[in-house]
């Protein structure tokens, strides 16, 4: 799994629920990373590029899993070819770039709108607020429209959402959905069919896992194999046939190696935690700056995102290198 796995574990993080929140909140931002300030360098290099730098300097903040090195520097190449100086530096988790976002030591994070509007419910409304009175859901505009609420007092901006998400998904093999005619996870419920889901064993409890498959969808699940989330072992299982459902990411660009294909969540079970850029509002808060960004997120997708992810996962490529050469092939950056 490499890099990913911290990835992972920011989803596990959501099918923890909330009860977990304390430990959950530092989720999207990897672990075991070190800080540093504006002004230093950053630790991830310059985003590379040959534009004038004339518009001033941006520290761009990423984590340590592959998804988030990705989004970094197609973040600052954006922003390098409109004209601004940037750089990339990693920080530990959510707990502490948060801050150094609303201070400015950080100008420019990516961010998962779900789970960054609950670390905001909780840091705002205390730790149960996420569990009592939840400002996440399925509906993104929703999602977006809660996290601007308690972001701009912070001196946050949340720049548009795009439909590129990275979230819980239920995936099954190939043949199982064509021998029983399965594109949707309602579908899976209309037919009556029992099913033994590999994931973490915390999805037994969890309301964006098997209670919520069986309240949402009527699914009925058999059992829980502890494989983990997304692991090739859990992904091998369903592929054996030993187990029928796999709880994965959106975003995982493996399943097709493995003969297996996504359930569409259509009634919306899990929380929308699309890709958007959110920015210190005095710093990083102009409409060159949310120009820039706005253009990559309008194209990105979810499809995107995982190829972008198996190339630097399976084939080792370098996240600088998979971003440059799709900016330049949506148009987005010269070659």
């Amino acid at each position: 799994m490499g890099d990913s796995v911290n990835r992972i574990s920011r989803i596990a993080g959501a099918v923890l629920g909330t009860a977990a929140l304390t430990v959950a909140l530092a989720a999207c931002g990897g672990d075991s990373l070190e800080g540093s300030k504006k002004g230093d360098g950053g630790s991830g290099g310059s985003a590379g590029g040959a534009s004038t730098k004339d518009k001033g300097s941006l520290v761009v903040g990423a984590a340590a899993f592959t998804e988030a090195k990705v989004l970094a520097e197609l973040y600052a190449q954006s922003l390098e070819a409109a004209g601004y100086s940037v750089s990339i530096t990693t920080v530990k988790n959510r707990e502490l770039y948060e801050p150094s976002l609303e201070k400015g030591e950080i100008d420019v994070v990516p961010e998962y709108a779900a789970t960054i509007a609950e670390f905001l419910n909780a840091k705002v409304n205390g730790p149960k607020a996420p569990e009592e009175k939840p400002v996440a859901s399925g509906d993104a505009t929703a999602t977006v429209e809660a996290l601007r609420k308690l972001a701009e007092p912070r001196g946050l901006k949340v720049l548009a959402v795009g439909d590129a998400v990275d979230q819980n998904a239920f995936a099954v093999t190939k043949e199982f959905a064509e021998k029983n005619k399965l594109k949707t996870l309602s579908d899976l419920g209309r037919a009556k069919l029992k099913v033994k889901i590999a994931a973490g064993d915390e999805c037994a409890v969890r309301p964006f896992c098997a209670p919520g498959l069986k309240k949402a969808y009527g699914i009925e699940v058999t059992g829980i194999d502890p494989k983990g989330v997304g692991t090739p072992q859990a992904k091998q299982a369903v592929k054996d046939g030993v187990d029928q459902l796999v709880l994965t990411t959106t975003t995982d660009a493996t399943i097709d190696a493995y003969g297996l294909v996504f359930l569409t969540d259509d009634k919306k079970l899990q929380n929308a935690d699309n890709v958007l850029p959110v920015v210190n509002a005095k710093d990083a808060g102009s409409p060159d700056i949310a120009a820039a960004l706005d253009r990559l997120t309008k194209v990105l997708t979810t499809a995107d995102l995982a190829e972008l992810n198996r190339k630097v996962d399976a084939e080792r490529a370098k996240p600088e290198d998979v971003a440059k050469a799709y900016l330049v092939e949506k148009g987005l950056v010269d070659k």
